[in-house]
């Protein structure tokens, strides 16, 4: 490290005069080292610069300067006449030792090996003077000469003059430090503050991990919800045993190809939540490079909920379906109808003509019999068949005027009570006080409401509880259909309300009474959905808009 060259040669004219206490040159020493400590902020540039004045001026082997100062920490160095030395030939140990054993209050010489604070050095006698900081000894000054005799009470005093302006200028020093230092860390602090405020902002689920597979970053919306983790479970921990629930094998993959290829990935992935509604997540995986080697150092997982997004491209392909199959059916019904009654009637006629006896004595008049009730009763479900095909494709205007649907749901349960099509059958009645009125066909509500008790129903036929519920939620009704039956498997959610799909027995169910609900809401301009957990129970939910409220 350089030194200022005025301090350079007062050190030559002090050594030249063989230090022996020429005052004006050991005050113009002093004065210059003080100038150029004036503008030295930095403890370790304090401490350099006086070592090597010292070293110069004293003509010393070596110099060393320790010090533990508050809020800094340890700031060390050695001079010989080469220059700056290995920090580490200071004893530090020693030094410790030394400061624990209350040291003398003013600068002494050592002379026994043993107690040398220098190490790596043949130097016969040292010099200690004490650091005085606020009043403790902080630190030490040590010179070490050559010869016992290079050493007198002049360079003593030079050496102690020194280490009091040297205690003064790394005291001021390490203050300023320290502040930089708080300034600094506060910056970093807001700034880290302000970075998890924007990461907890964004409206999707996103964390960071390494190269070690830890997460270092979690932010809010990743702590929420019923899959949520909280934030001090996570940052640390390894990403698989965070994420245990998912398979680690599929997980571990796609995270080291994220961090081989360093490509961005997006990835579709669902998860089924507590009450059995299904969630859709996009989640990519952004690798993040260090700008000046390129390696990817982190990933970035962002997952997003496009569970609305994917129920609407399902809502419109479902429309689109039901559209044409409505048309289709609403082309073939009449002509399917017509056979279907010719066959009917010719079964009735001879069933009649049976019973008139004109068949009498035919040996396989048990066997006509059968086979004439089998045809006439295939018939009558074929009809009822097209005629389900017919309401679903009918157009349904209705007669609608405002709408109390808490009566529409009470009447229902009584009809429903009435069927008989289950055994210990509990129906449960909730409806709000503050309902508010419908715009809509109430023949064709209750039509909707049925349909969906009785598949509950049939859905419990060991017995359970059916659970019908009315409330008002913004500026729409909600009905709700509970059951605790046998539920839906995951996969056939999205299949329910298709025309013809059914999950009951052939020939028990046509498989068009939720496309008839889901075609009877629609058109009212609602919505309807199902959540259902296997085992536990299958919830409907039908949401209409209000256009009266209740007086």
């Amino acid at each position: 490290m350089s030194f200022p060259s005025a301090v350079k040669k007062q050190s030559r004219l002090f050594s030249q005069s063989g230090g022996n206490g020429d005052s004006s040159t050991e005050l113009r020493f002093i004065s210059d080292l003080g100038r150029s400590l004036l503008f030295t902020v930095h403890p370790k540039k304090v401490a350099s610069r006086v070592a090597d004045a010292i070293q110069h001026g004293v003509q010393a082997e070596v110099c060393a300067f320790m010090a533990e100062l508050e809020n800094i920490g340890v700031v060390s160095c050695s001079f010989d006449e080469k220059g700056e030395m290995d920090p580490r030939s200071f004893e530090k140990s020693k030094f410790e030792k030394w400061l624990e054993l209350l040291p003398p209050q003013v600068g002494h010489k050592q002379e026994d090996p043993a107690e040398f604070l220098l190490s790596g050095k043949t130097h016969k006698l040292e010099y200690v003077s004490p650091l005085h900081i606020n009043g403790e000894i902080k630190g030490a000054i040590v010179v070490g000469f050559s010869k016992k005799q290079d050493f007198n009470d002049a360079k003593g005093s030079l050496i102690d003059a020194a280490t009091q302006m040297a205690a003064m200028s790394v005291n001021l020093s390490s203050h300023y430090e320290a502040a930089i230092n708080n300034s600094i860390n506060r910056a970093k602090e807001e700034h880290r503050r302000f970075t998890e405020a924007v990461l907890d902002a964004l409206p999707v689920s996103l964390y960071v991990v390494d190269r070690d597979f830890r997460i270092v970053t979690w932010n809010r919306h990743r702590e929420i919800g019923s899959k949520g983790i909280p934030r001090e479970s996570a940052i640390g921990r390894n990403v698989f045993n965070v994420l245990a629930r998912y398979p680690e094998g599929r997980v571990k993959q796609e995270f080291e190809r994220a961090f081989r290829t360093g490509k961005i990935e997006r990835i579709e992935q669902q998860t089924a939540a507590d009450d059995g509604s299904m969630q859709h997540w996009m989640v990519s995986k952004v690798p993040m490079k260090d700008p000046e080697s390129g390696e990817v150092t982190h990933v970035i997982t962002v997952g997003e909920d496009v569970t609305a997004r994917v129920a609407a491209i399902h809502a419109v392909g479902r429309a689109e379906k039901l559209a044409a199959v409505g048309r289709l059916a609403a082309g073939v019904v009449h002509e399917i109808n017509n056979p279907l009654a010719t066959i009917a009637a010719c079964a009735e006629a001879l069933e009649q003509r049976v019973e008139e006896g004109v068949f009498e004595g035919l040996d396989a008049i048990d066997d006509l019999n059968e086979y004439l009730g089998l045809i006439k009763s295939e018939a009558f479900r074929c009809k009822s068949i097209t005629t389900g095909l017919l309401d679903f494709s009918r157009i349904r205007t209705g007669n609608r005027h405002p709408l109390d649907c808490g009566e529409v749901i009470r009447s229902s349960a009584n009809l429903v009570s009435h069927q008989k099509r289950g055994e210990k059958i509990d129906i449960e009645i909730e409806i709000a006080d503050d309902l508010a009125l419908l715009n809509a066909d109430g023949g064709q509500i209750q039509q909707a409401v049925i349909a969906l008790c009785t598949n509950a129903i049939d859905a419990m036929p060991k017995g359970g509880t059916l659970t019908m519920r009315a409330a008002t939620h913004s500026n729409r009704v909600a009905i709700e259909i509970e059951d605790t039956g046998v539920g839906i498997p995951q996969e056939d959610l999205s299949k329910i309300f298709e025309p013809f799909f059914t999950t009951k027995e052939v020939g028990e169910g046509t498989g068009l009474g939720l496309a008839v609900c889901y075609g009877i809401i629609t058109d009212h301009g609602g919505r309807l959905s199902v959540r259902s957990n296997v085992g536990k129970g299958t919830t409907f939910t039908i949401l209409l808009p209000i256009t009266a409220q209740v007086p």
